[in-house]
C-alpha cells in the first residue's frame, strides 16, 4: 500500500477486493500496522484490552481522543477511523456533531464510527451533511450489551434478520460509507452485503462480507481473558512476552545484564 487510503477508495473496493481492517490504540502498534491494512480503527475496545474493563461503556471522549491522537502520529497510509464512545452521540444529532467534530479537529481522523440502526439514522445524516464520513455498525453492538444481556449471537431469527437488513438499508440511505457487521449468522451477513451498495466489514459474521476486522490484541494472542470463536490467532505473543520478561529478570538477578558491552 503506497498511497493513502481514502473514504472513496474504500467504497470503490466493494466487489473488487476484500477490505482489511484492524484496531490500533497507540503509536507503536499503529506504526507497525500502518499500510499493512486498509483501515485502522481506534476502537472503544481499548476499554477492554488497554484498560481491563469488562465492557466498552466506560470509555470516554477524552480517552478516545488521547488514543486517536497517538495513533494519528503514526498513520500515514491506512484510513483512520475513530469509535465514538457511549453517550457521545446518543443524546441527539447536535451533540453527535460537536463530539464528532472534536475527532476531526483534535485528532485529525478520517472518519468516525457509530453503533445502531434506525435510531441513529438522523445523526448519521447530520454528520455526513457536515462533511464527516461515517462508518455504521450493526449486529452485536457492544455499547448495547446491557440491553442484549451479554455478547451473544444477534439477528438469529427471521424477525431479527429482517430488522437488521432494514437498518442496513436505512444507514446506506443516510450516507454511511461502510458498515461493520458483528456476530451475526454468516448467511445473513452475505445477504446484507449483497443487498446494499456500501462495503460491509465483518467480525464474527462469516466470509460473505466485503472485508474483515479484528482486534489486534486478539489476532496477536496478547489478550487471554477473552477468546471468541471468530478470532484466528495468528500468533501467541502473550507467552513470548512473559518468557522474555522472565529471561530479563533472571539476567538481572544473576548479574549478566548489563554486560560490559552494554555499559558506558
Amino acid at each position: 500500500m503506497e498511497t493513502a487510503v481514502t473514504v472513496p477508495k474504500i467504497a470503490a473496493l466493494k466487489g473488487e477486493q476484500k477490505i482489511t481492517a484492524l484496531t490500533a490504540y497507540d503509536f507503536c502498534f499503529a506504526s507497525l500496522l500502518d499500510g499493512a491494512v486498509d483501515i485502522l480503527l481506534v476502537g472503544d475496545s481499548a476499554a477492554n484490552v488497554f484498560s481491563g474493563e469488562a465492557t466498552t461503556l466506560s470509555f470516554t471522549m477524552e480517552e478516545a481522543l488521547y488514543h486517536c491522537r497517538a495513533v494519528r502520529r503514526a498513520v500515514r497510509r491506512s484510513l483512520l477511523v475513530a469509535d465514538m464512545p457511549f453517550l457521545s452521540y446518543q443524546v441527539g444529532p447536535e451533540q453527535a456533531l460537536q463530539n464528532a467534530g472534536r475527532f476531526f479537529k483534535e485528532a485529525q481522523v478520517d472518519a468516525v464510527k457509530l453503533e445502531g440502526g434506525a435510531v441513529v439514522v438522523e445523526t448519521v445524516r447530520r454528520l455526513v451533511q457536515a462533511g464527516m464520513p461515517v462508518m455504521g455498525h450493526l449486529g452485536l453492538t457492544p455499547q448495547s450489551v446491557r440491553a442484549f444481556g451479554g455478547f451473544g449471537l444477534q439477528a438469529a431469527d427471521e424477525k431479527g434478520a429482517e430488522r437488521l437488513l432494514a437498518d442496513a438499508v436505512l444507514l446506506q440511505q443516510a450516507g454511511v460509507f461502510s458498515l461493520v457487521l458483528e456476530k451475526i449468522p454468516a448467511a445473513l451477513a452475505r445477504r446484507v452485503s449483497e443487498s446494499i451498495s456500501v462495503p460491509t466489514i465483518g467480525i464474527g459474521a462469516g466470509p460473505g462480507c466485503d472485508g474483515q476486522i479484528l482486534v489486534i490484541h486478539d489476532l496477536l494472542g496478547l489478550f487471554e481473558q477473552f477468546k471468541p470463536k471468530f478470532v484466528r490467532r495468528y500468533a501467541e505473543l502473550a507467552a513470548v512476552i512473559h518468557q522474555t520478561a522472565l529471561r530479563y529478570a533472571q539476567d538481572v538477578r544473576n548479574g549478566t545484564f548489563p554486560s560490559p558491552e552494554e555499559s558506558y
